[in-house]
């Protein structure tokens, strides 16, 4: 994936801006899809964007924080459908 670099401020190496790449990659987990690097200085400030994130609701039920029911065994399907599902008026 090509990383799309901006520099405002000043000038760096290229090599500079490839160690800002792989930190984020270390920190995050993942290479992002943009990095915009303001120069002050001797300091710099990072900004990076990701994309879009997909988004996963979590809930408590039946005492667990569950993103989904599908792991659920019978006895947690069968509590779950007899619970009071309480609504907001």
């Amino acid at each position: 994936m090509a990383c799309h670099i901006t520099v405002t401020g000043g000038e760096l190496e290229q090599a500079e801006i490839n160690a800002y790449i792989q930190r984020a990659k270390e920190k995050y987990g993942r290479e992002p899809i943009g990095i915009d690097i303001k120069v002050d200085g001797d300091y710099v400030e990072l900004s990076y964007d990701f994309g879009h994130q997909p988004f996963q609701r979590i809930r408590r039920i039946t005492g667990y924080l569950v993103g989904t029911l599908e792991r659920f065994n019978d006895g947690k399907r069968a509590e779950e459908h007899d619970r009071v599902k309480h609504t907001v008026s």
